[in-house]
């Protein structure tokens, strides 16, 4: 009887046959055994083209008998690769090493297979009708692989993750001493999942940051979308009736009616030749950064000069327990033009910065003196100017009043 094989090749040899080389072809099919078990072999592919794959009965290196096979060669379109149909049980782990993104299946050669445009590799096994996924895809440097339901213990993530178009979802930078990050929570029915700042330090924020003139947005359940509010220039609307003209030299209150029924003007006249003076006072709020402030002035012309109108403010802070028999320091001005029209509204520009006298805290008392300065002989405005209020601008650092 003579020698047959097995469909991958190896000698299975008759009694009695070949005498004097039971060594050599013993030793033939240990190394196809071998190759079965753990080889490696490439096999170049072509556009449109089935490669077929079969046994070398009796000698070793043939593709379909390499456990280890990495595809290759630069493709336009798809391809395929078949192996016999009476392998089975035949595992193999295929590497699409192919470049062009193009769709290679691996199959047998009458039944189905497993197609892949990506760089990584599958573990493919034969069930002697088609070759079958086992699921457990290898993953290369350069391979795309979809993780379902495995968990990642502290994995080392690169610069960027990517969307499933594989465009940048969110971009990570690297600090080499950190020792602070952010936690992320889910949280159970009635309860809100959280962002929380931890770490080694005892006190710290989180910081958003924007690009360019963009702004910080938050959306509610209700599809209402507002700028999230952040420390920084805030304001505060004075009206003159909230001013009182002082005792000495007060600017006079006064009630312009334009016409019967419509909007009045509640002012402050302030004279064209001697200096006039209106006080107010604030506790400013704790969120301000006890630095500069600047302001506008609010006013309406009394006559159709143009000539131009110089305010002034001071500001002193006393605090609990001081006196409020204290000076003001030196006023910044600011200078408008009449606007040529009785009864219409204008407002100065924003004023240079303003210092606040005495160095104020939190919870000071603080007394502001607005002024016209009708000496300096730059205010050329023939008129009473009537404020009508002022705008002050202060800085604030901190995220509430308490």
């Amino acid at each position: 009887m003579a020698s047959t094989y097995t469909p991958l090749g190896v000698e299975l040899m008759a009694t009695g046959e070949n005498a004097g080389t039971w060594g050599t072809k013993t030793n033939v099919g240990l190394q196809i055994m071998e190759q079965i078990a753990g080889g490696y072999t490439t096999q170049a592919m072509t556009d449109g083209d089935t490669v077929t794959l079969t046994a070398d009965d009796g000698s070793t290196g043939a593709t379909c008998a390499t456990a280890v096979i990495k595809l290759t060669g630069s493709l336009s379109g798809t391809s395929v690769v078949t192996v016999p149909d009476d392998i089975t049980g035949m595992e193999y782990l295929v590497l699409n090493g192919t470049t062009g993104s193009q769709t290679v299946t691996f199959k047998t050669a009458s039944g189905s297979g497993v197609s892949w445009s990506t760089t990584d590799a599958r573990l493919l096994w034969h069930d002697g009708t088609n070759i079958v996924n086992s699921g457990l895809n290898a993953v290369t440097a350069s391979s795309t692989t979809t993780f379902t339901n495995k968990t990642l213990t502290s994995p080392k993530i690169g610069t960027a993750i990517l969307d499933t178009n594989g465009l940048q979802l969110a971009l990570l930078t690297a600090t080499s001493s950190a020792v602070n990050e952010i936690t992320l929570a889910n949280a159970a029915t009635t309860n809100n999942p959280t962002i929380t700042a931890s770490g080694d330090d005892s006190n710290i924020g989180i910081a958003l940051k924007t690009k360019g003139s963009g702004v910080i947005q938050a959306e509610d359940g209700g599809g209402t979308v507002a700028a999230v509010k952040i420390a920084g220039t805030e304001t505060i609307f004075i009206p003159a009736q909230a001013m009182f003209g002082t005792t000495t030299n007060g600017a006079d209150a006064q009630a312009v009616e334009t016409t019967a029924t419509r909007p009045e003007l509640k002012v402050l006249d302030f004279d064209a030749s001697t200096a006039e003076y209106a006080q107010f006072s604030i506790a400013m709020p704790k969120s301000w950064n006890l630095g500069t402030m600047t302001y506008q002035v609010f006013w309406s012309p009394s006559t159709t000069n143009t000539g131009n109108c110089i305010f002034g403010l001071q500001g002193v802070g006393v605090a609990e327990g001081g006196t409020a028999d204290v000076t003001f320091p030196t006023g910044t001005e600011v200078t408008d033009a009449g606007i040529g029209t009785v009864e219409d509204v204008q407002m100065t520009a924003v004023s240079g910065a303003m210092t606040i006298k005495d160095t104020p805290a939190d919870d000071d008392y603080t007394f502001f003196q607005l002024y016209r300065d009708a000496a300096d002989g730059s205010d050329t405005f023939t008129g009473d100017a009537r404020v009508m209020g002022i705008k002050l601008f202060y800085t604030t650092d901190a995220a509430n009043d308490a």
